[in-house]
């Protein structure tokens, strides 16, 4: 080390350079959002999807265009112009296929054959109250494509697989300005294209956001502390630096920004603070005893370099901990941000350690005498953990059971809409169908024959309508669609098109007729619903968003059902789609919560080890951090925060971060024994030399986190909020807890 910094300048060179070079490469940054990236991978349940879906396609291929019109939908200009907007959006880039209720048709059979009737009469005014009747009467549309007062029509456009985000703007560019063309501007959207396009998008406003408003926060806490712009510059340029090449990096690498992404640059910021603190503090001190700046930085390096080294390794542990999520977007942040911390440590150790040589001490150091409120406040609080120490254990174990009634009344009762920012348009869109018809979240139910058995038999359609029929009684599921539609529609348009024959038939013979007939009349409508061996088919549903733990119990209940009530011999069903994965990938949470933080503390554990060689410094430093992560599952639970896979992460910042004062504090305490100090003295040392920066930094990572609070993201302000107390609160027990258990123990 001290050879590298004897090429100082060559140093600081090489950084601003590759700095420089890594500018050029953010223009390439990726962004994605994709509901695929919660997915638990691995699971059974994904298997079996993305089997599925290579006879059927995804369930999220689709864009709804709800268009509402004062007090009716029935007057004849809006309906011609939603018309008119249907026929236009078929030739939409992506679009394979849309239906709406003035592009589709009542089937009728005559002596001629069968025939269409409108289900609208587009351009006859006085017929108009008869359609609205006999839409109510069949309850076939009703909340699928027109809304239970007549107020709004819905388009479902159905779109090609797996839209990237370019594809989704191009689409909704084509979208809305038709729209607002065909005089159409009170509309709703909702599907894969218009959550890519908002998400995203909120995401990169989250990402300028937090980068300002964190850098903003770092200004003020260094100038509050130091009182030197010289100091402000070189904190500023070297955790920007980081940014930048942690940033370009994964560009370089090709590494696509998730909805995770707007913690980056406060984790790279804040944490990258953090350690030049550390280093600038114990450097300042240094020069101000009067040693020469090579001297006191070997020293530096050689006291605080260490422990730095090692909170760095533990915090990028606390981050890899993620891994162990079954969810590609959690455990993808993981491994990001601990790079980036790791990056951030490099940057430091090397570019400002190597500026701080080669600036004169007269502009780092302030010319006022120095305060002497710090020496006195840091002594006060080492006086009293030497005067309450029990109530110091006492108050502990309170406030630790206390922690772990919070955590049993953690919950997962998660909405989707809790993702979104409030009032914003996708938040509106949302609720609009949330509230008007049946919902995002799909529910796929897949069946599959056994023997010799064939989806078209009529006692399969039996089958089949049992469970179509269970679904349908049940208020949370809604548009279920199946392919016995088809042969009700034909059994209904046998007998004059009267609402009440919208029902399988029940001679297997008059089943058979229909049978044939389907095949000839909807072919490409029925081979999205049957595989061409006819062994396989699906029944589509929405369910409402009215929180994971409700929707839990829906699927055992229809699953029950299913066991119960349907011939096994003869046909399977299973509950599949994405609304099933994102939902499982909810039970996963807390599993690998637990297993990641185990393995996290196991590792860390291991490092004390090796840095203290001594097991009761190796339990004293565990057990203060123990706490902070009982905390904060205990705050879950009394703020009723339900937990979900973004609320996972809060647990590896904590965990990572808060073990950092810790190593600090303790090394301190371990250089101050092996210059000969006693214990007293040791500890008076380190409350003196590292208690400053202790709560300085941890100061920076409150308010740092603490940014996060004006999001518009729900999840990131329950993150900000989160971590910001806990990691207060971990401070409070390291400088209270510790000491008082170095005493009793040591």
């Amino acid at each position: 080390m001290q050879r590298l910094l004897a090429q100082k300048k060559s140093i600081v060179v090489a950084f601003i350079c590759l700095g420089i070079l890594a500018c050029f490469s953010l223009k390439d940054l990726k962004f994605s959002f994709d509901f695929s990236h919660f997915f638990p991978e691995g699971d059974e349940d994904l298997i079996f999807y993305q089997d599925f879906i290579k006879d059927f396609g995804t369930d999220d291929n689709f864009l709804l265009v709800a268009v509402e019109h004062e007090n009716s939908i029935f007057d004849k200009d809006f309906l011609n112009e939603f018309h008119q907007f249907s026929v236009d959006a078929r030739k939409f880039p992506y679009v394979t296929s849309n239906q709406s209720l003035t592009t589709l048709f009542y089937p009728i059979k005559s002596p001629l054959g069968y025939s269409k009737l409108p289900i609208i009469h587009l351009n006859d005014s006085t017929r108009y109250d008869a359609d609205w009747e006999k839409l109510k009467a069949d309850d076939i549309f009703i909340n699928s494509l027109i809304d239970k007062n007549a107020t709004s029509l819905v388009l479902v456009l159905e779109t090609e697989d797996g839209l990237n985000y370019e594809q989704c703007t191009e689409l909704l560019n084509t979208v809305r300005p038709r729209l607002e063309k065909a005089g159409l501007s009170e509309y709703h959207l909702l599907g894969r294209a218009f959550f890519y396009e908002a998400l995203i998008d909120i995401q990169k406003r989250e990402l300028l956001i937090t980068t300002i408003a964190a850098s903003v926060l770092i200004i003020l806490i260094l100038f509050l502390v130091y009182r030197s712009p010289t100091i402000i510059a070189i904190t500023l340029s070297s955790i920007f630096l980081a940014l930048v090449l942690f940033m370009s990096l994964l560009s370089i690498l090709n590494i696509e920004l998730t909805a995770l992404a707007s913690f980056y640059p406060v984790l790279i910021l804040i944490v990258g603070t953090s350690d030049v603190i550390h280093i600038m503090d114990d450097y300042l001190g240094k020069l101000r005893k009067g040693l020469e700046k090579e001297k006191a930085m070997r020293l530096t390096l050689k006291e605080v370099g260490v422990s730095t080294l090692l909170t760095s390794i533990t915090t990028s542990i606390g981050f890899a901990s993620l891994l162990t999520s079954k969810s590609t977007s959690v455990s993808g942040f993981g491994i990001n941000a601990s790079l980036g911390v790791l990056i951030a440590f490099v940057t430091i150790i090397f570019f400002t350690c190597s500026l701080l040589l080669l600036i004169d001490e007269r502009y780092l150091i302030p010319k006022s005498a120095n305060s002497k409120v710090w020496p006195k406040g840091l002594h006060a609080a080492n006086s009293f953990t030497k005067r309450y120490p029990k109530s110091i254990l006492i108050g502990s174990l309170i406030f630790g059971g206390l922690c772990v009634i919070g955590i049993t009344k953690i919950n997962t009762n998660y909405q989707i809409k809790n993702s979104f920012p409030e009032n914003s348009t996708i938040a509106n869109d949302f609720e609009f169908f949330q509230q008007n018809y049946s919902g995002f979240r799909p529910l796929e139910v897949a069946v599959t024959t056994l023997g010799s058995h064939k989806i078209t038999d009529f006692a399969i359609a039996k089958e089949i309508e049992k469970v179509v029929q269970e679904m349908k009684a049940t208020s949370t599921i809604q548009s279920v669609q199946s392919v016995n539609a088809f042969y009700k529609g034909l059994n209904k348009a046998n007998n004059l098109n009267k609402s009440e024959y919208f029902v399988l038939p029940e001679k297997e013979s008059e089943f058979n007729k229909y049978r044939k007939e389907v095949k000839k009349l909807t072919r490409r409508q029925f081979a999205k619903f049957v595989n061409a061996e006819e062994t396989k088919s699906r029944i589509t549903s929405k369910v409402l968003d009215v929180g994971l733990d409700t929707i839990t119990g829906v699927y055992q209940e229809l699953n029950n059902f299913i066991l119960t009530q349907t011939d096994t011999s003869k046909v399977q069903f299973r509950l599949t789609g994405t609304g099933i994965l994102l939902d499982k990938n909810a039970v996963y949470v807390r599993e690998s919560l637990i297993n990641g933080l185990l393995m996290g503390t196991l590792l860390v554990a291991l490092i004390m080890a090796l840095l203290f060689k001594n097991l009761k410094l190796l339990l004293i430093s565990l057990l203060p951090n123990v706490l902070p992560l009982l905390f904060a599952a205990g705050l879950l639970g009394y703020l009723g925060i339900p937990l979900e896979a973004t609320i996972s992460v809060v647990f590896a910042i904590v965990f990572g971060i808060a073990v950092d004062d810790t190593i600090h504090f303790l090394g301190r305490f371990k250089v101050g024994i092996a210059n000969g100090l006693t214990k007293e003295e040791a500890l008076e040392v380190t409350f003196l030399e590292t208690g400053r920066a202790l709560i300085i930094t941890t100061l920076a990572l409150f308010f740092g986190f603490l940014v996060l609070l004006f999001s518009a993201n729900q999840p990131s302000v329950t993150i900000g909020l989160l971590v910001s107390v806990t990691l207060l609160a971990a401070l409070i027990l390291d400088l209270l807890l510790l000491p008082v258990l170095i005493r009793k123990l040591l």
